[in-house]
C-alpha cells in the first residue's frame, strides 16, 4: 500500500461528489451527512455504541466488538463518507500491527525501566493464574485499541485533517484524547494534559506517519497490555496483572495513582517519538494542508 498516495486521495472528492466537491446526489441532508463532520459524528456514535456495549463484556466479548467497531467503521467511511478504507486494509495488517506493538513495548518498558532505576518502581510476583490474567487482558486492551483508534484516529483525525489540514487535526484530537481521559479514576489535569501530550500527539503522529489503523492499534495495545500485565494502573484503571508494584516517591515521577501515563519519563519520550514520526510523515508526504478558504465572487 502506497502511504503518500493514500493521503493524497483522502483529501479529494469521492466518486459521488461534482467538481467543486459538493455531493452530486443532491439534498442540504445528504451534504451534511457526508460532509467531514457530518460522516465523523455518524462513525463516533456508531462506533462508541458498540463499544460501550462490548468493552466490559466477559471473554471474548470485547474482541468481537473490535469485530462489530470495524464493520461499523468500514459502513459509515464507505456508505456515507463515500471514501476508500486502505487504512484498515487486511494486507500488510499483520505486518503494521507487529511493528506498532515493537514500539508500544519498547515505550514503556524503557519508561518503566527509567523509573524503576530512580527507586520509584518495585515489583513482586503476584500469584495469580498466569493464562487467565493473560487472556483477560488481551481480550479487553484488543478492544480498547481497536475503538479508540476507530474512534480517534481513523475518524475524528481524518475528518479534521479535511476540514483544517494534519497539523490542527493532529493537535485537537490530540486535546480531545486528554479531555476523553478526564472522566476515568485519579484522573486531574495534569494526567489529561500528559494523556493528550504522550498518548494523544504520539498516536496521531503514528497514523499520520503510516496512514495505517493496525500500526497505531499495535502500539495502543502493546502498551496497555504491558502496563496492566506489571501491575501498573492504566490510566486510573487497577486491573489484574502479573506482578504488583510498589511506588515510591513524588507523582509526578511515578503518576500516582492515575499510573505510569501520568509521569513525566513518559511524557518526556512521547513527545519525542510524536516529533520524529511527525518528521517522517512530512518528509514522505503524508500530510494534508490546510484547505484554502473559499471566495464567492460577487454577482
Amino acid at each position: 500500500m502506497s502511504t503518500t498516495s493514500t493521503a493524497r486521495h483522502a483529501g479529494g472528492p469521492g466518486p459521488d461528489t461534482g467538481p467543486d466537491g459538493q455531493d452530486a446526489r443532491g439534498g442540504r441532508l445528504g451534504r451534511i451527512v457526508r460532509s467531514p463532520l457530518g460522516w465523523m459524528l455518524t462513525g463516533l456514535v456508531g462506533v462508541g455504541l458498540v463499544s460501550g456495549l462490548t468493552a466490559t463484556g466477559p471473554g471474548p466479548v470485547p474482541v468481537l466488538g473490535a469485530v462489530a467497531a470495524v464493520a461499523v467503521y468500514w459502513l459509515v467511511m464507505r456508505r456515507v463518507a463515500r471514501r476508500p478504507t486502505p487504512e484498515i486494509a487486511r494486507r500488510g495488517a499483520g505486518r503494521e500491527a507487529l511493528l506498532g506493538g515493537a514500539v508500544g513495548l519498547g515505550f514503556v518498558l524503557v519508561s518503566v525501566l527509567l523509573i524503576t532505576a530512580f527507586g520509584s518502581y518495585s515489583f513482586s510476583w503476584a500469584g495469580h493464574g498466569f493464562m487467565a490474567v493473560v487472556w483477560s487482558a488481551v481480550m479487553v486492551q484488543i478492544g480498547t485499541a481497536v475503538t479508540e483508534e476507530l474512534l480517534f484516529r481513523g475518524l475524528a483525525l481524518q475528518a479534521l485533517e479535511q476540514l483544517w489540514g494534519s497539523r490542527a487535526a493532529i493537535v485537537l484530537t490530540g486535546l480531545f484524547f486528554g479531555i476523553a481521559h478526564l472522566g476515568t479514576p485519579q484522573a486531574s489535569a495534569w494526567s489529561a494534559l500528559a494523556i493528550a501530550s504522550e498518548a494523544g500527539v504520539m498516536l496521531g503522529a503514528a497514523f499520520l506517519w503510516r496512514r495505517n489503523i493496525w500500526f497505531v492499534v499495535g502500539l495502543h495495545f502493546a502498551w496497555n497490555t504491558t502496563e496492566q500485565l506489571l501491575g501498573i494502573p492504566v490510566s486510573g484503571h487497577t486491573s489484574e496483572g502479573l506482578f504488583t508494584v510498589d511506588v515510591h516517591g513524588p507523582a509526578v515521577l511515578t503518576g500516582g495513582g492515575f499510573g505510569l501515563e501520568a509521569a513525566l519519563v513518559p511524557v518526556v519520550i512521547g513527545v519525542l517519538l510524536a516529533v520524529r514520526m511527525f518528521v517522517l510523515a512530512r518528509r514522505g508526504g503524508r500530510l494534508l494542508p490546510r484547505r484554502p478558504a473559499r471566495h464567492t465572487q460577487a454577482g
